[in-house]
């Protein structure tokens, strides 16, 4: 136990001391206008790099992010069908699925899938 401890105090002793050290070798950078800016060819952009983000396309791609994932989850039942009966393996994919479904209602109930502002 006591070399337990031991490995640890010297382990975080250790990091913080490279840390310590990586921090006041490293580069400074001084932070101006000009390195900020987005470069264009040497000249001023015409329009504003950060223009304003369409909440629409960020939905669908969660919306899309959530499915895919439960579709990824959806693959190992495919693995067990030799190794589970029939009628169990059937009322767990009929219950994912139906959460699935219940879930796209959900999203079509609130509004999220209309793409018409």
């Amino acid at each position: 136990m006591f070399t337990l401890i031991t490995s640890c105090l010297a382990i975080s002793l250790l990091s913080i001391t490279v840390m310590m050290v990586s921090t006041i070798l490293s580069k400074k950078t001084f932070m101006d206008r000009e390195k900020n800016s987005p470069f264009e060819c040497g000249f001023d952009p015409k329009n504003s790099p950060r223009l304003p983000f369409s909440l629409q396309f960020f939905l669908v791609a969660v919306i899309f992010l959530i499915f895919d994932i439960e579709i990824a989850l959806l693959i190992p039942f495919i693995m067990i069908i030799k190794f589970s009966s029939l009628k169990s393996l059937s009322i767990m994919i009929s219950f994912f699925i139906s959460i699935l479904l219940i879930g796209l209602y959900h999203e079509w109930n609130q509004g999220a899938l209309e793409w018409a502002l």
